[in-house]
């Protein structure tokens, strides 16, 4: 899978660029490059929240939703930054991409007043299958 995303505002550390390519990583379910279409050295690794973090479930406001045209939380697809280390890949919760999954709009939130961390372990499905499910916060 591949598509075309249309960031509504630069990501951190990215400005001025908005257009990116969503490519799957072959043989790795749910990770995928983030690459920048006129800066291809420009890329970030992405996983899907819905395939490695089922139990994530951070709140969006109006705001942030009608700004990428999201209306029913079936249409949006929710990513998070991927940092691979030697010691272990750390995804940042605090600060999920979300994709209108029609329209290839799409935004990095940064969560206000919710307590998600910024590097958050990634832990393999199979460990994480012997681990109690972490609970979502409400708001």
């Amino acid at each position: 899978m591949s598509a075309s995303l249309t960031f509504v505002t630069p990501p951190p550390g990215l400005d001025p660029v908005v257009d990116f390519t969503l490519a799957e990583i072959a043989g790795a379910a749910g990770l995928y490059s983030l690459q920048a279409a006129a800066q291809p050295s420009t890329r970030l690794f992405v996983v899907d929240a819905s395939v490695h973090l089922p139990d994530y479930s951070p709140v969006i406001s109006f705001e942030q939703s009608d700004a990428l045209g999201v209306t029913d939380p079936q249409d949006a697809m929710l990513l998070v930054v991927a940092n691979p280390a030697p010691a272990g890949t750390t995804v940042n919760l605090m600060a999920p991409i979300v994709v209108n999954a029609s329209t290839g709009a799409s935004a990095q939130i940064i969560l206000d007043n919710q307590d998600f961390p910024l590097r958050a372990a990634l832990v393999p499905r199979a460990a994480a299958a012997s681990r109690p499910a972490a609970v979502p916060v409400a708001v």
